[in-house]
């Protein structure tokens, strides 16, 4: 069986609003993100490719079976939703050994794999305890675990650190690449640091279109140049963001350490920086138009 996803000219309506426009990926075992701002159909297509939302136009298969047999596509995948929920008032184990029910695993099986999982995941100790006890962290946790038990080929994860604390987003992301060993993991996201930490493979998405797909380093070269530094007044600011677009402040008494985009050097204490992902995003997103300068309106 092929480890692998192809995407060919799909388009997804609502009615006769168009979310996803003419998508082509091919997508392989290891981690892959899909970025883009809130909105930009990236929950679209993940449900298209665990068959939750039947595909409107197009060609999709997964692991070689067309998303259309919902059924045989679904042995061979997982999907942790951003918005995560499991039977609160059953015991981590309890939960856990429920779904695997519902999964068709024999008794011997989850006895042999839950344990496991919840080690891997490190809830073992957390197995007595209630899952509506659990942090935001350890549901997550547990989430991939549930989306795992039945030994998918293909994991989907729909903005799994929102919400997470700083140590917990590092965990949960090292638990994924760890995953994706032996596996596609699809991280969708909006969160440029949790695509850097992990994928090198990726696709931008926005307004439903395909608008970058390669490894991450081609898409930092692309703003390798752009990229600028510089100490500047508060009152100085307001008319850079007018003219360029901020990535980073730093506030420091009077003045503010500013980093931003520009096509060229536009004044002489601006100082070249080696750009990074979210730089290259922000470049991205600058060229397709639209935005004041300001960060807040991309992410």
């Amino acid at each position: 069986m092929s480890t692998t996803i192809k995407i060919r000219n799909l388009n997804q309506y609502y009615g006769k609003k168009q979310a996803l426009k003419n998508v082509n990926l091919t997508i392989e075992t290891g981690m892959f993100g899909l970025l883009g701002r809130n909105g930009a159909g990236k929950t679209t297509l993940m449900k298209v490719l665990a068959t939750l939302l039947p595909k409107s136009e197009g060609e999709v298969t997964v692991c070689g079976t067309n998303v259309s047999r919902a059924q045989e596509v679904r042995k061979n995948t997982g999907y942790l939703p951003q918005e995560f929920s499991m039977y609160p008032n059953m015991t981590v184990y309890e939960a856990m050994d429920y779904l695997g029910v519902l999964s068709g695993l024999s008794k011997s099986e989850r006895k042999q794999r839950i344990p496991k999982l919840l080690e891997r995941v490190n809830l073992l100790e957390n197995r007595r305890k209630k899952v509506k006890a659990l942090s935001g962290g350890m549901k997550r946790r547990l989430g991939i675990a549930q989306a795992i038990l039945h030994d998918p080929k293909v994991l989907i994860v729909d903005e799994p650190t929102a919400g997470l604390d700083p140590e917990e987003r590092v965990r949960f992301r090292n638990l994924l690449c760890e995953i994706a060993e032996d596996r596609i993991v699809i991280l969708s996201t909006h969160i440029v640091g949790d695509i850097e930490a992990t994928c090198e493979n990726i696709a931008v998405l926005d307004e439903g279109e395909i608008i970058y797909k390669g490894t991450v380093s081609e898409l930092t070269g692309m703003a390798e140049g752009k990229v600028f530094q510089a100490e500047i007044s508060k009152r100085e600011l307001e008319t850079l963001k007018k003219q360029c677009v901020v990535t980073s402040m730093l506030t420091l008494g009077n003045n503010v350490m500013v980093r931003f985009l520009s096509d060229e050097k536009p004044f002489a204490s601006a100082k070249p920086c080696e750009a990074g992902v979210e730089d290259a995003y922000m470049y991205l997103m600058q060229e397709r138009g639209g935005g004041d300068g300001c960060l807040d309106n991309y992410l």
